[in-house]
């Protein structure tokens, strides 16, 4: 399981006036945190950049990449700041994300093929709605990945997000267990292995009790796992989660134990 940091987010206001002011410090600084962390990858989450989305996401790609060769995951939604960035890429990237609503298989799926790149397909309806269950959530999977596959993207590029949702809403618990779901069954229904992601933070989006929603992250962290996720965006600034992540990983390995494996 591939730990991705989801710190470099546009919604931190430090990160949103250094991209307005064009000053790489800040964010330079937070993807150092995330490498020494022990990151595998960094998400730029860019949000939808309304005003010069070119720009700002090639100026968020260079300004991470000065520091540090980690693989970049791009996380907008707006098209012409993911072609601004993968222009800008010099190391792995990946796409975040695709969905079937229409504006989305329009424009970014046109991209992943062009820059032959990973990209993560979220599972929701055209309407952009998540899917009440499991068995909604796979049939959405089941038509996202072959628009890919029709489309020239290759099996092993496509990485299936099941969409996490935060435990507050009315059917949170009951959701949180359907991700679980499709995560044990997208590999055979598919008939590879395909990997798959999860927003671990969106699990506790809107929570105030910081050890309540911790222990609720470091709950589920290790069934995602056991379910088999290839791919954790999360915190890796919560050292103690992160710990958690790399126990769950350890559990993963073909190989003897020592104690000296335990971070």
């Amino acid at each position: 399981m591939r730990l991705i940091a989801d710190n470099l987010r546009i919604t931190q206001k430090a990160i949103e006036i250094a991209v307005a002011e064009k000053d790489s410090l800040p964010l330079q600084a937070m993807a150092k945190l995330c490498a020494m962390a022990g990151a595998d990858g960094i998400d730029i989450n860019s949000g939808p950049l309304y005003r010069n989305p070119e720009s700002r996401m090639a100026f968020m790609v260079e300004a991470v990449q000065e520091v540090t060769g980690l693989p970049l995951i791009l996380d907008t939604s707006n098209p012409k700041a993911l072609k601004a960035g993968l222009l800008a890429c010099k190391t792995p990237v990946t796409l975040n994300g695709l969905s079937l609503e229409p504006s989305k298989l329009e424009h970014i799926l046109p991209l992943a093929v062009a820059f032959q790149t990973e990209i993560v397909c979220y599972l929701l309806y055209p309407n952009g709605h998540v899917p009440p269950d499991s068995t909604e959530r796979l049939n959405v999977a089941v038509s996202l990945y072959q628009k890919c596959i029709d489309a020239g993207v290759e099996p092993d590029r496509v990485i299936i997000d099941p969409v996490v949702v935060p435990l507050s809403w009315q059917d949170g618990l009951f959701q949180a267990r359907e991700v679980l779901t499709v995560i044990k069954t997208l590999p055979e229904l598919l008939g590879f292995p395909v990997r798959t992601i999860a927003g671990l933070s969106n699990l506790t989006a809107g929570a105030k009790n910081l050890t309540k929603k911790h222990l609720a992250q470091q709950t589920y962290l290790p069934m995602l796992a056991a379910s088999g996720l290839s791919i954790i965006l999360m915190n890796v600034l919560n050292a103690e989660s992160v710990r958690v992540a790399l126990m769950c990983r350890l559990f993963s390995q073909e190989s003897i134990f020592t104690w000296e494996m335990v971070a």
